[in-house]
């Protein structure tokens, strides 16, 4: 009934906190930071508190001159205030356009430019790092915190009168978010609300069987994400206690789990990896987690294995939706204690019945198989409806009848599971599958960190391995692991802070391959490897 209803005109992001705090206006939301916008509003607030913040930030737009239609341009330091001010924008008819606090400030320049003369709503750190064409390219510039001499601080428009929400209708543009950048200058997705309830609907109808009580739900997904507003939607509409996290370090969460024992995780594939080491945590923060939830890519299978065996729940599932920041979520598969290592972890599951489909087109005329892998292509309601600034580059990835191209290769068993192998622009000529290449030196090296095969110079595949702690990679252990793989040039040891991210975490493949090319590296020094020499 409640899918029925929301179906009917589409997610209203400016609506979704005052919407879930008719029903649910005590239920508690948990940050693990403070908002730059309202420093004073604490780290612990009940939904109908949040809900008149947003209100209160949706008003203070309109005072500042900020009018319905508006593009609202939100490029801050990072925190849950970046979705807030999403919802404050929307809230009073403007479309918001999130930029992450990673992007670099000749790409966020660029972007706002793409956005045809928006209000820019940032803060001085930020600032600060952009150049200053960038004033001449917005409408004007809104400060969350800080100040600076051609911008105007928020905290000008405080106490101001209280405009009321609007409803839009659903195919109108609802909110513009960024693609990962791994393959280049991100593209400005554009969704509308029809097409983020149209991803609500899949992921609704996973949670519904899994999770029959109220479950706090903890939540670490990039706050410019359109994954975190169907997130929230999930938890706000049932009424669960929600904890927001912005800082993904293991000793910090590992503190946040035991204490407030949550039983509905949701995380970048990267941060679960980084989590694996709660499962050894005598506190038990992962001990009452019933549904681990993993979108965004395909996840290790060492890493679903190491988290399901730490919690004490009957039954519990982790659930791998794989998708795309342009169509949402297309195929899902549920793991449960019975995986093993050994499990295939190529395998991401299959559409959702009704709601998506897949299919596998041939790159060369033969069908698509293991060996040779095909282009996966979506069909979903999910999907944008443009690329701003980029329509011909939106319509050179969708074909006539609705299929859209992921830019990944694989193929379907005969049973209709989906097995993703690898993104096209990174297949190494006569190499195989590298991401079920990762997925087995990660089942054999526990101290692995993370590890990345990419194309060297010469074309040949280069495995590039950060460990745990940084400690050295033992040679021996190595080449015992990567005996039954294809062969790879020598492994080239990194930090893992070193490598190139995105906003959810993505290592930036062809970037680090350019850096690999540069001759960057991590040298690890001969009196350490003499001293601490350690097998993963």
């Amino acid at each position: 009934m409640l899918l029925q209803r929301i179906g009917n005109r589409g997610i209203q992001l400016g609506r979704m906190f005052e919407r879930a705090a008719r029903r649910h206006g005590a239920n508690v939301l948990i940050l693990d930071h403070d908002l730059d916008v309202a420093p004073e509003f604490g780290r612990r607030a009940t939904v109908a508190e949040v809900a008149d913040l947003v209100a209160d930030l949706s008003s203070r737009l309109h005072a500042a001159g900020v009018r319905s239609g508006g593009r609202v341009v939100v490029h801050k330091s990072d925190g849950f205030d970046i979705t807030l001010l999403a919802c404050a924008a929307a809230r009073m008819g403007a479309v918001p356009v999130l930029l992450s606090p990673s992007l670099d400030g000749a790409t966020v320049t660029e972007l706002v430019r793409r956005t045809d003369r928006p209000t820019l709503v940032t803060d001085r750190a930020k600032l600060a790092g952009l150049p200053d064409s960038v004033f001449g390219l917005a409408e004007r510039v809104l400060l969350t915190s800080g100040s600076h001499r051609d911008a105007v601080p928020l905290d000008k428009f405080a106490g101001c009168e209280r405009v009321p929400s609007v409803t839009l209708p659903p195919h109108r543009p609802a909110l513009v978010t960024h693609t990962s950048g791994t393959t280049g200058t991100p593209k400005l997705a554009v969704h509308t609300g029809f097409s983020l309830q149209s991803r609500y609907r899949p992921q609704a109808s996973v949670l519904a069987p899994l999770v029959r009580g109220r479950e706090t739900i903890a939540i670490h997904v990039s706050f410019v994400h359109s994954r975190l507003v169907t997130a929230l939607a999930l938890a706000l509409y049932r009424g669960f206690p929600l904890v927001v996290l912005r800082d993904p370090d293991p000793g910090r969460v590992g503190d946040l789990f035991a204490r407030l024992r949550p039983g509905i995780l949701e995380a970048h594939p990267n941060s679960f990896m980084e989590w694996e080491e709660l499962a050894d945590d005598p506190r038990g923060p992962l001990a009452n987690v019933k549904l681990f939830s993993s979108t965004f890519d395909a996840i290790h299978p060492r890493t679903v294995h190491r988290l399901l065996r730490a919690t004490r729940r009957r039954s519990p599932v982790f659930g791998q939706l794989y998708g795309q920041s342009e169509v949402g979520p297309a195929v899902v598969r549920g793991f449960t204690r019975r995986r093993t290592l050994d499990d295939d972890g190529r395998c991401v599951g299959m559409p959702f019945p009704g709601m998506t489909d897949v299919r596998v087109v041939s790159r060369n005329g033969l069908p698509p198989s293991e060996q040779n892998p095909g282009h996966i292509e979506v069909r979903s309601d999910g999907r944008i409806v443009t690329y701003l600034g980029e329509q011909d580059r939106y319509e050179a990835q969708v074909s006539a009848d609705g299929w859209w191209r992921m830019g990944d290769v694989g193929y379907r068993t005969r049973w209709g599971c989906v097995h993703l192998l690898d993104r096209e622009v990174d297949l190494i000529d006569g190499f195989g599958s590298t991401l079920a290449a990762e997925d087995a030196l990660f089942g054999r090296l526990v101290g692995l960190a993370e590890v990345i095969i990419v194309p060297g110079p010469d074309g040949r595949a280069v495995p590039v391995v950060c460990t745990k702690d940084d400690r050295p990679l033992d040679p021996v252990a190595w080449r015992r692991a990567v005996s039954t793989l294809p062969p790879m040039a020598d492994p080239v040891q990194w930090r893992l802070s070193e490598l190139p991210q995105t906003a959810t975490i993505k290592i930036k493949r062809l970037e680090l391959a350019r850096l690999l090319a540069a001759g960057a590296g991590t040298d690890v020094p001969e009196s350490d490897r003499s001293q601490k020499e350690a097998t993963p």
